[in-house]
C-alpha cells in the first residue's frame, strides 16, 4: 500500500518502549528500508522516556534536548537517556540511504503543505500538555486557511472518553481544532495500540476524530469500550479495529494460553454475540453457524472486562501500564492497522486497512473502515 505514496508519518511511539537512539536500527531503519518515500513522525512519551535524544538525532539531525535535571528520589529511578553509538546509526542509516528517502524535519512538532490541505504535527510529550511556545506557534499555522489535519501523540476522544491535550496557557487542544476559523477536517492520535473513529458534530460540520496506534507493540482492547455516545456521537457511527468480538476472542485466548485456563477461551462467533447483546449494535459481520451463549460463556467474557465489573483479569489501563509485555503476540493475527490517505482539491479519504501478519493478506491487506471528507 506504501506504493505510489508520497510520505508517511508516524503519529508517535516510534521506538517502543524506551526511545532509545540505539534501538532504531531494528525498530525503524530496517522495517521501513524498502518504504521509498520520506518518513515523518511526532514523538509520544515512549519517544521521550530517553530524553528525545533517539528521536531528535534521527529525525531532526540534532542533538538530544537539554534534559531539565530532576531531583529527589524522580532523579534517582528515572531512565537517564543513552548515549548514541554513531558508528551503529551511521550504518542503520544506509538501510534508507536512498535519496528519494531522505527528509529532516524542522523538529518535534511540523507542518506538511500542499495545495489542498495541510498536515500539522504536534509534540504532546510526557505529560499531555502543549506548553506556550508550540502553543502560539499551532495558532499561527491554523490561522492558514487550507483544510488541515491534526496529528497528536494523544489522541483526542478514545474508549468513548474525551480527553483533549491541555494547553499550558488555558483552554485544550481540541479548542483550535473545533475553531470553525481554522478549518479542521480530522485530528489522529496515536498512543492507544488500535482504531478507533468518532465522527463528531461540531456546528454545521463534522470533524473526524481518529485514534491509530495499532501498527506495532502490543494490541489495546476494544471490547472493553462500551456502548459509544460520547459528545453526541451515536454507537451505530463509531468505528473501531480489532471489532469488540474478535478483540473479546484476543484476550480470551491470551489468557488460556498464558494462565492456562482453557474454559476462558471464546470462539470469534461466540465472542461477537456476546458482544452484540452486550452493546445492542448490529454486528459487522454474521457469525458462522448458530451460537448458544453458555453461563462458562458469560463468566468469560465477565472476567475479562467485556462490560464493567469489579472482578476481573487486567486487559486495560492496570496492566498494559505495568505488565504490557505479557500481552505481546507473536503469532499471526496480530490485528494491527495502518491509514492510508489520499487527497484532491475536492474531497480526503481516510483508509483504515489491517496488517494481520497472514501472508495471503499482506499484498492485498483488508479494508477495514474507509471515510471520505469534503474539503470544498
Amino acid at each position: 500500500m506504501g506504493e505510489g505514496t508520497s510520505f508517511a508519518v508516524i503519529a508517535s511511539d516510534v521506538i517502543y518502549p524506551t526511545g532509545s537512539g540505539n534501538e532504531y536500527g531494528d525498530k525503524f531503519f530496517r522495517p521501513y528500508k524498502d518504504y521509498d518515500a520520506p518518513i515523518y513522525a511526532i514523538p509520544g512519551n515512549h519517544d521521550w522516556y530517553d530524553g528525545l535524544g533517539g528521536f531528535m538525532r534521527v529525525f531532526c539531525d540534532a542533538p538530544a534536548l537539554k534534559p531539565k535535571p530532576d531531583r529527589w528520589l524522580r532523579g534517582l529511578l528515572w531512565r537517564k537517556p543513552e548515549a548514541i553509538d554513531e558508528a551503529r546509526l551511521a550504518q542503520a542509516r544506509e538501510l534508507r540511504g536512498k535519496p528519494s528517502q531522505q527528509v529532516t524535519q524542522p523538529g518535534p512538532y511540523w507542518v506538511i503543505e500542499s495545495d489542498s490541505l495541510l498536515i500539522v504535527g504536534v509534540d504532546t510529550g510526557i505529560k499531555n500538555v502543549i506548553d506556550k511556545g508550540q502553543t502560539a506557534w499551532l495558532r499561527r499555522v491554523s490561522r492558514d486557511p487550507r483544510p488541515k489535519i491534526l496529528v497528536t501523540g494523544k489522541p483526542i476522544y478514545t474508549g468513548n472518553v474525551y480527553k483533549p491535550s491541555p494547553l499550558e496557557e488555558g483552554g485544550t487542544i481540541d479548542d483550535i481544532v473545533r475553531d470553525p476559523a481554522n478549518r479542521y477536517v480530522a485530528a489522529i492520535g496515536g498512543d492507544v495500540h488500535n482504531y478507533q473513529r468518532y465522527p463528531v458534530k461540531v456546528g454545521d460540520r463534522v470533524i473526524q476524530y481518529i485514534v491509530s496506534g495499532g501498527g506495532g507493540a502490543f494490541m489495546h482492547a476494544t471490547h472493553t469500550i462500551q456502548r459509544v455516545d460520547v459528545k453526541g456521537v451515536h454507537e451505530d457511527d463509531f468505528r473501531c479495529y480489532p471489532l469488540r468480538g474478535d478483540s473479546l476472542s484476543f484476550y480470551s485466548q491470551l489468557y488460556a494460553n498464558r494462565l492456562r485456563m482453557k474454559w476462558i477461551y471464546l470462539t470469534p462467533s461466540e465472542a461477537l454475540c456476546i458482544m452484540s447483546g452486550q452493546i445492542k449494535n448490529q454486528p459487522v459481520r454474521s457469525p458462522e453457524g448458530p451460537v448458544t451463549i453458555t453461563r462458562r460463556m458469560r463468566w468469560a467474557a465477565r472476567l475479562l472486562g467485556a462490560w464493567p465489573w469489579p472482578f476481573r483479569l487486567p486487559v486495560d489501563k492496570v496492566f498494559h501500564r505495568y505488565l504490557s509485555e505479557l500481552s505481546d503476540w507473536d503469532t499471526p493475527p496480530f490485528f494491527k492497522q495502518f491509514l492510508h490517505l489520499s487527497v484532491t482539491p475536492e474531497e480526503l479519504t481516510v483508509r483504515c486497512f489491517a496488517a494481520t501478519g497472514c501472508r495471503a493478506q499482506e499484498d492485498d491487506p483488508p479494508l477495514e473502515d474507509e471515510v471520505r471528507i469534503a474539503l470544498s
